[in-house]
């Protein structure tokens, strides 16, 4: 354990010279998110839309995990999952949640950080009939984040839902549906030589976004 310590602290990586200004970024941050997401789409990094989401108890205490991205606009950054998993019972419990996306091939990452709240039953009808037959009978097999026996209790599950519901025509479970953050803040940070990154905030006050550089 000494040595992968040492190991550890003798990692070293001095990122680009690639740049990130706050008089050439855009004015609105969703239009730099959708410049930043492209790039990283461009770049064949794998999941680009991965992103871990930090939730929080009523108490303070935290938990993150990586979901992905499926859809962003002015409204804000949506994601979808189990409502009664402990992400969902947090979020009931208190809505304040942070987004974080790295690109590493890129030396970038884009902070987010909001309150969260459901998406209508509508959309998230909308994107269910959208996913793939597995995926929409696992929804209504796994009883998310809570104890299981073993495995194959959830496979067994899984067949016999697969066996109930045998085409495409699968109703949402009601307790899986959509998330949207909206945000109060996005930073997007630019690894730079010598830790000097580019850190460049967008704070949302009285309808317009306020941009400032932080240091590093």
């Amino acid at each position: 354990m000494k040595d992968l310590n040492a190991y550890i602290n003798s990692l070293r990586h001095d990122f680009s010279s690639e740049s990130l200004d706050e008089k050439n970024v855009y004015r609105n941050p969703f239009s730099q998110f959708e410049k930043w997401l492209k790039e990283a789409i461009e770049a064949k990094i794998q999941e680009p839309n991965a992103m871990s989401v930090s939730t929080a108890t009523i108490d303070g205490k935290p938990s993150s995990r990586i979901v992905l991205l499926r859809n962003f606009d002015e409204n804000g950054f949506v994601f979808y999952s189990n409502y009664t998993s402990r992400k969902g019972e947090k979020l009931a419990a208190n809505p304040n949640a942070a987004l974080l996306f790295f690109w590493p091939e890129l030396g970038r990452q884009v902070h987010i950080e909001g309150v969260i709240q459901k998406q209508t039953e509508e959309e998230s009808d909308s994107y269910f009939k959208s996913r793939p037959y597995g995926n929409k009978v696992g929804s209504w097999a796994s009883n998310q984040s809570k104890v299981i026996a073993n495995r194959k209790m959830l496979e067994d599950e899984h067949e016999r839902l697969a066996i109930k519901f045998p085409d495409e025509n699968i109703p949402r479970p009601p307790h899986w549906g959509g998330y949207v953050l909206k945000p109060s803040t996005i930073e997007f940070w630019q690894g730079r030589e010598s830790r000097l990154h580019d850190r460049i905030l967008y704070t949302h006050e009285n309808l317009n976004w306020k941009i400032e550089r932080l240091a590093p």
